[in-house]
């Protein structure tokens, strides 16, 4: 493979910081430096783990981490959405249930091996203890559509579509007594948002309803945790801004007739002087346009990655 980039993550070979902070009363954050963050629930008689990690051994820190603040089972594990890094963790866990969205079972039915084929192949670092993943997919054990409440017993703790954005299946875990709020990977701070299987058209409202909640804390996809309304309001207009940006630009290149791979180096050269220093741009960008160019052609519904896609979009945008 002659590529003239590393292929995604491939070169990120650095170990990350990993921090372990406590948001309100209830809600703690397990961020690295860039790298998939972790956000933990703490109720009277039970732990809730949102999103899981990408595999059982990289699990056990975060585990390890919940213990030095309290023994309460874990019971609950959130998918916030479909994506091998995020979901493959989950069994290091013994939940009672893996819960996640109807929309979120439905792409694991229906692209769920091709993700994880390809992730895996996109992150080494992130999946150097792949051999730890049980074999198969990681399954919701149940669903729900809209909303879903559960009580760890007196705390109300609210799982959320609020739109579509990062994915037609996007949860948020928020606690309405604390105001804080789980996003997932719709909210990333000072990190390039991965949009290989988004919306882009629906991405902005989404946010705009996050943000109707007021949050006071918030646990982003990527980067640090975010406390206090300023903070909560720059991961909210940072990701919006970069998701409006790059539909813009393909938008515009795709409306003058010009080709995908003409379009990402425009849009390339577009966006790296405001984003280019956040954590995987160069990553996210192939991908990010690649779908951005689908959707504001001819695929309203983001096509299949699968590993061998993702291998001939690279050279096809890099070499």
């Amino acid at each position: 493979m002659t590529m003239s980039k590393a292929f995604a993550s491939q070169a990120d070979l650095e170990e990350k910081k990993v921090s372990f902070t406590q948001l309100s009363e209830h809600a703690w954050a397990y961020t690295a430096e860039g790298d998939p963050n972790t956000g933990i629930i703490i109720g009277d008689d039970a732990v809730l783990v949102a999103d899981t990690q990408a595999t059982p051994a990289m699990a056990a820190d975060v585990i390890r981490r919940i213990r030095e603040v309290t023994d309460k089972p874990i019971k609950y594990v959130v998918l916030t959405h479909y994506h091998a890094v995020r979901v493959l963790g989950a069994s290091a866990y013994e939940p009672q249930q893996i819960l996640a969205s109807q929309d979120t079972y439905d792409l694991i039915v229906e692209r769920g091996e091709q993700d994880k084929a390809s992730e895996i192949g996109r992150f080494p670092r992130l999946f150097r203890n792949v051999e730890t993943v049980p074999p198969g997919l990681t399954w919701p054990t149940m669903t729900f559509t809209g909303k879903m409440t559960l009580w760890l017993g007196k705390l109300e703790v609210q799982l959320l579509q609020l739109g579509r954005g990062h994915t037609k299946g996007d949860t948020v875990v928020w606690l309405p007594q604390e105001r804080t709020l789980l996003s997932g990977d719709l909210v990333e701070f000072d990190a390039t948002p991965y949009a290989g299987d988004a919306y882009f058209k629906d991405w902005p409202q989404t946010l705009d309803n996050i943000a109707a909640l007021k949050p006071l804390a918030l646990v982003p996809g990527r980067g640090a945790a975010l406390v206090g309304e300023e903070q909560v309001q720059a991961g909210l207009a940072g990701t919006r801004a970069f998701i409006s940006d790059l539909y813009q630009a393909v938008r515009a290149g795709a409306a003058a007739g010009k080709d995908l791979n003409t379009v990402y180096k425009e849009a390339y050269a577009h966006m790296a002087p405001k984003y280019g220093k956040w954590v995987i741009f160069d990553h996210c960008m192939p991908f990010d346009v690649t779908r951005c160019f689908d959707e504001v052609t001819q695929y309203p519904d983001p096509r299949v990655w699968t590993a061998q896609r993702d291998i001939d979009m690279w050279k096809a945008l890099e070499s």
